[in-house]
């Protein structure tokens, strides 16, 4: 009778019960490796392309959105349906305006096309080849009287009146008397608007969709094709949420 040698453990046969730790444990990181990477990828994309969270510290959206609310910002449906009369939408400071980088948040009045004009603390929109039509702003801040405060011009030249050019959006906030706006800085290029306020998801007691207006006698928005391969600048990646101060 023959007898065969017990076999001789290796790197694919283990002695007794014990596992190849070396191989396990670089498995295990690689796999670990793998998740992070994975995640990272799939959070720059949401984050840069999707949505994005942002922090309001100041007064300017006053009363719709309020210093310490944390709103999230759409980024893709404006690449299908473009921005519209009544939208709130984050976007980057124009040159010399800026604070540090840090984007402003403001609602769309006038579209490309649009004249926009104040007159006695109120506004008018006047469509392409439309009459004036006064807006009713219920969301405007109140002022002592209970009314709406009124929206008068800020920049040194008291401009009053503005007509809205190809590519803009004439912007401002709802907080009339504490709003850098289009009132200073004219109409906002549409290349530097990030996305538009979708949802409102902190405190909990004030959860909810953020609305859109609608304007009697005027469209919600040009009638306009999908802005599909539309230029967005770029959001930040490098930080989970970011904070909006707002002038």
């Amino acid at each position: 009778m023959t007898y065969s040698p017990p076999p001789n453990p290796g790197a694919d046969l283990p002695a007794g019960d014990q596992p190849p730790r070396p191989r396990r444990r670089l498995g295990c990181a690689l796999e670990i490796v793998e998740t992070l990477v994975l995640t990272l990828v799939i959070y720059l994309v949401i984050h840069n392309f999707v949505a994005q969270p942002f922090e309001v510290e100041q007064q300017s959206m006053v009363p719709t959105v309020n210093p310490g609310e944390y709103v999230l910002i759409d980024k893709i449906s404006p690449r299908f349906s473009d921005y519209q009369r009544g939208d709130i939408v984050v976007f980057q400071p124009p040159e010399g305006f800026g604070q540090g980088g840090v984007p402003f948040i403001k609602r769309v009045i006038g579209l490309p096309g649009d004249t926009v004009s104040l007159e006695n603390g109120r506004v008018f929109v006047t469509p392409p080849g439309g009459s004036p039509v006064r807006l009713d702003e219920p969301y405007v801040v109140r002022a002592i009287d209970g009314g709406a405060a009124p929206t008068l011009p800020k920049n040194a030249d008291g401009t009053s009146s503005w007509t809205i050019a190809d590519g803009t959006f004439f912007v401002m906030g709802d907080n009339r008397p504490d709003s850098q706006d289009s009132r200073f800085f004219d109409p906002v290029d549409r290349e530097l608007i990030v996305g538009r306020a979708w949802l409102r998801y902190f405190p909990l007691d004030r959860l909810g969709f953020v609305e859109r207006p609608t304007y009697e006698g005027l469209s919600a928005r040009l009638d306009v094709a999908p802005r599909v391969g539309a230029r967005y600048p770029p959001g930040s990646s490098a930080t989970t949420q970011t904070s909006i101060a707002l002038p």
